[in-house]
């Protein structure tokens, strides 16, 4: 394992941006966390006591939870030690929907990312994708299509697509899709025709760049 410098602290600590993929209990009060990071990728860690009622870290250490970690770096494996949340997304974790496309974003980046890597454009575009839902200004299916095809694009597989064959709605929308700043990627609405195209080209490219089973999509595909 690769550790890396702090702010505070050149040998043991870090602090950085990220957002809780996945949490699970340990032991009898401990959690481990996943948390998809700005500069270390996306990494495992302890939260020790996270599940005491009094602790710091209880309302830190559940998926969706947007904000600023500091991670002790030991030989092994990282401590969570501390979490200034900006967004725990708690609105999502109400509503079955919302949490089960949410919960598809979070599966996406945990089976996407990695360890040591920069992933700044995966973490925001996934808490653009949340907000999105959040809002609920557009519909959730476009929201997934529009989170897939970027997605594909930041990893450079945007090839071989037929253009003749799309309707002028659906070429704007994917001109959108590729140029837009993350904080207006969600800004736009289409009709029922162009969402029907994007959502197969979305399935089509998925299937093909990222061939995995995702157990939340399985999930999603029930309720849609």
């Amino acid at each position: 394992m690769t550790l890396h410098p702090s702010k505070e602290d050149s040998k043991t600590h870090i602090t950085t941006l990220g957002i809780v993929l996945k949490s699970s209990p340990i032991g009898e009060y401990d959690r481990r966390v996943v948390v998809l990071t700005k500069e270390l990728g996306k990494i495992s860690a302890f939260a020790r006591g996270a599940r005491r009622p009094t602790s710091s870290l209880l309302a830190a250490t559940g998926p969706f939870v947007f904000g600023e970690f500091t991670f002790f770096a030991g030989r092994d494996s990282y401590t969570l030690t501390e979490c200034r949340i900006e967004h725990a997304f708690s609105d999502l974790s109400r509503d079955v929907t919302k949490a089960c496309y949410g919960s598809y974003f979070l599966e996406f980046m945990d089976y996407l990312t990695r360890e040591g890597m920069d992933e700044t454009l995966p973490l925001l575009l996934t808490y653009a994708s949340l907000r999105a839902l959040e809002r609920d200004r557009i519909s959730e299916r476009l929201i997934q299509s529009v989170f897939e095809l970027r997605l594909i694009m930041l990893e450079g597989e945007w090839r071989d697509i037929p253009e003749a064959n799309l309707l002028p709605g659906t070429l704007r929308a994917l001109s959108h899709i590729q140029e837009s700043d993350l904080s207006r990627l969600y800004s736009f609405t289409v009709n029922d025709t162009v969402l029907k195209e994007l959502v197969a080209l979305s399935e089509k490219l998925r299937s093909r760049v990222f061939p995995h089973d995702f157990s939340s999509l399985r999930i999603l595909k029930a309720l849609q």
